[in-house]
């Protein structure tokens, strides 16, 4: 079936010598995969490299078969200019990371356009403002809404966070949890928007360790996720 779909992009792998393998979501189909013969040796041609960066927000013209096969794009154009998310240092490394992780939690190849209208609006916030340092974070903690696990917030009180039980207790728990100067961060972050999250004061170090547990927020509630590779380099350029 012909579709025209928006897509976000959320990697890129080469096949072959001069083929990719673009794995993006969609807002009419949800998760696609597809093969784009020959674009790494084409000099002409409708389809750019440049097209297939990480969450770059496109409009194809594909063909999907919905067989949960390599589907085929026809025609591709730019939906949403960046103006610095691919050249800012701070903003390439979350944009690197970010795609990571939406690649590794969106396993759906069906339509969810709240999902989809999220990320976009998302993207092109961080795009337009300068203060990135706690986008990421506040990014996936309200990402958790759309899988399912967003925390209860029924006790906020508690004097810790339980990530398997996704609620804050008073209890004593052997479970992975975020407690002490942590919690504070993190409570301040429910509730929050965009706009005010920057006033949330956190120094290098609490920042990566709640990026860490939210990361394995992530790894305890979504079956098949995998851990990305560029927290590393995200934790590296906010040093």
């Amino acid at each position: 079936m012909r579709v025209t779909t928006k897509a976000i992009v959320l990697s890129a792998l080469k096949y072959g010598d001069t083929s990719l393998i673009v794995k993006a979501f969609t807002e009419s189909g949800g998760l696609k995969s597809y093969l784009i013969k020959g674009i790494l040796t084409a000099k002409k041609g409708k389809l750019k490299t440049a097209y297939f960066q990480p969450l770059m927000q496109l409009e194809l013209v594909a063909n999907h078969k919905d067989k949960g096969t390599l589907e085929r794009i026809q025609d591709a154009k730019v939906n949403y200019h960046y103006l610095t998310l691919h050249t800012d240092i701070a903003k390439n490394a979350i944009t690197l990371f970010l795609g990571e992780m939406l690649g590794n939690s969106i396993f759906e190849e069906e339509a969810n356009p709240r999902l989809f209208g999220f990320i976009e609006a998302s993207l092109q916030w961080l795009d337009t403002h300068d203060n990135a340092a706690n986008f990421h974070l506040f990014f996936l903690l309200t990402l958790t809404k759309y899988f399912g696990f967003y925390p209860d917030t029924s006790n906020m009180d508690g004097q810790s966070f339980d990530l398997l039980e996704g609620s804050f207790t008073d209890a004593t728990i052997s479970n992975p949890s975020i407690s002490g100067e942590n919690l504070k961060i993190f409570k301040s972050f429910l509730g929050t928007n965009f706009d005010v999250m920057h006033s949330i004061k956190i120094n290098k170090n609490n920042r990566q360790e709640l990026l860490q547990s939210l990361v394995l927020y992530f790894e305890l509630h979504l079956q098949g996720f995998r851990k990305p590779k560029s927290l590393a380099i995200l934790n590296e350029v906010f040093n």
